[in-house]
C-alpha cells in the first residue's frame, strides 16, 4: 500500500512525501522512526489502465515461489539478515507482484514484525501450510533448513502437478481440432455431396442417411446447438465454484476409471509429502493434519482429512483414523500403524510419498505413451466412417455414369 503524509520536522518546517508499507500502522511507525511529526496520512488509490485490469492478474506462479524459497535458504545458509536477504530478493525478483509483496514483507520485518507474520499479510502468495512452516523454523532456530524444505516440497509439487496437467493438454487439443474440423466438414462439404447423391436417384444406404440427417441438423440448428454449449459451459463454470460444485468434480476427478489412477495417487503423495515436511519441523500432527487438508486440492480428501484431525484430538491413532475411509488405501494406514508401532512415521509418510509420486509419474507416462495409438485409431475410424458413407455412394454413381 502507498500512504501520502503530511508531518512537522523539528524545526517546525511542514513536509509531504509518500510511504509504501504493508499497512498504515507500518507506514506510521515508519514516518515516525524519520523524526516527523504526523500531522495527516491517507492511502493513496491506485487506478490501473484499462489494459493492466484485463490482463495483469497479479498472480504469482509456483514456480516462483520454488526459486524465492530455495534463494532465501541459500541467504540465511550464508549468513545474512532475514532485513536484507527480503531486500535482496525483493530486488532481484523478475515478477513485479512477488517483488512488491517481498518489499512490504521487508518493511514488516524493519518494524520487528516475525517473518510468519509478515508472510501471512499476503495469504494468495503464502499459504497457511507456508505460514506454519516459517513460524515452525523461528521457533527452532532452523530458518535455513525450513525454506530448504519448502523449496524442495513445492518443487516437487509443482513437477508432479505440472506432469499431470500436460499429459491432458495434448489429448484435448488434439480432439479439439477433430472436432472442429468435423464440424466443417458436416457443414460446408457434405451437404454439397448430399446434393450429388439425392439427385442421382439411386438408393441411400442407412449410415449415409444418418450422416446426411446430422449435417442437415447442424445447419438448421447448429447455431442453438452452440448456445446451448455455451450455456452449458456458463452454467459448470459456475457450478464447479460453488461447494457442492467443487466436491461433485473433486470426486469425480477420483472416480472415472481413466483418471482415477493418477487423480487418486497424485493427492496420496501430496497428503503423505505434506505431512512428512511439516512433522520434520516439529509441528504437531493435528496441526499437521488440519494444515494438510487446506493444501490438498481436493475437497473429498481435505473433508477426510478434516475427520482424521478430529478424530485424532479424540484420542485415535492415525492409522485408525485413516483406516475408516475406503478413499485411503489399506496399504496406507497399514504402514503408518508400523510407523505408529516402531516411532518412526517420519520415515513411513516420505517412504509413502515417494512411493505415490513415483506411481503417479508410472501413470501418466503410461496414459501418454497410450493416448497417441488410441486417438490415431479412433480418430482413424471416424474419418473412415465419416468417408465410407459420403464417398461409396459417390462411386457407385460414378460407376453408373461410366
Amino acid at each position: 500500500m502507498i500512504f501520502n503524509y503530511e508531518a512537522i520536522t523539528s524545526t517546525g518546517e511542514k513536509k509531504t512525501g509518500s510511504i509504501e508499507t504493508g499497512s498504515r500502522d507500518l507506514a506510521i511507525a515508519a514516518i515516525q522512526r524519520r523524526g516527523l511529526i504526523l500531522s495527516s496520512i491517507n492511502e493513496s488509490v491506485v487506478k490501473k489502465s484499462i489494459f493492466e485490469r484485463a490482463f495483469f492478474t497479479g498472480s504469482v506462479p509456483m514456480k516462483d515461489i520454488v526459486i524465492m524459497s530455495r534463494q532465501m535458504s541459500t541467504l540465511f545458509e550464508s549468513q545474512v539478515a532475514a532485513l536484507k536477504a527480503f531486500n535482496l530478493l525483493s530486488e532481484n525478483t523478475e515478477n513485479q507482484e512477488l517483488s512488491h509483496i517481498l518489499s512490504e514483507v521487508s518493511e514488516d520485518i524493519k518494524s520487528g514484525v516475525y517473518i510468519s507474520v509478515a508472510l501471512s499479510k499476503h495469504p494468495k502468495v503464502f499459504s497457511d501450510f507456508y505460514v506454519n512452516m516459517v513460524k515452525s523454523g523461528e521457533e527452532s532456530g532452523k530458518l535455513t533448513q525450513t525454506f530448504s524444505y519448502l523449496a524442495d516440497y513445492l518443487d516437487r509439487q509443482y513437477q508432479l502437478s505440472s506432469k499431470t496437467k500436460n499429459a491432458l493438454i495434448y489429448p484435448g487439443f488434439v480432439i479439439g481440432v477433430f472436432v472442429i474440423v468435423m464440424g466443417m466438414m458436416f457443414v460446408f462439404i457434405i451437404p454439397k455431396l448430399t446434393v450429388i447423391i439425392k439427385e442421382s436417384g439411386m438408393a441411400i444406404p442407412f449410415f449415409t442417411k444418418i450422416i446426411m440427417g446430422f449435417s442437415d441438423f447442424l445447419i438448421n440448428y447448429g447455431a442453438f446447438l452452440l448456445i446451448g454449449l455455451v450455456l452449458l459451459m456458463i452454467y459448470l463454470a459456475r457450478f464447479s465454484r460453488s461447494t457442492a460444485g467443487k466436491l461433485y468434480f473433486d470426486r469425480l476427478k477420483i472416480s472415472v476409471p481413466v483418471f482415477k489412477n493418477i487423480y487418486s495417487k497424485l493427492y496420496l503423495a501430496r497428503i503423505s509429502d505434506n505431512m512428512d515436511t511439516m512433522l520434520s519441523s516439529s509441528i504437531p500432527i493435528v496441526r499437521a493434519i488440519e494444515l494438510t487438508s487446506a493444501v490438498t486440492g481436493n475437497l473429498v480428501y481435505e473433508n477426510i482429512l478434516k475427520d482424521v484431525a478430529e478424530a485424532v484430538k479424540g484420542g485415535s491413532s492415525l492409522s485408525d483414523a485413516f483406516s475408516k475411509h475406503t478413499e485411503i488405501p489399506t496399504i496406507m494406514s497399514g504402514m503408518i500403524r508400523v510407523g505408529e508401532e516402531t516411532g518412526s512415521i517420519g520415515n513411513i509418510l516420505k517412504t509413502l510419498g515417494h512411493f505415490y509420486t513415483r506411481e503417479v509419474n508410472d501413470a501418466v507416462d503410461t496414459m501418454v505413451s497410450l493416448i497417441e495409438p488410441i486417438m490415431i485409431i479412433m480418430l482413424g475410424l471416424g474419418v473412415g466412417i465419416l468417408l465410407a458413407a459420403i464417398l461409396m455412394p459417390i462411386y457407385d454413381i460414378a460407376g453408373g455414369i461410366s
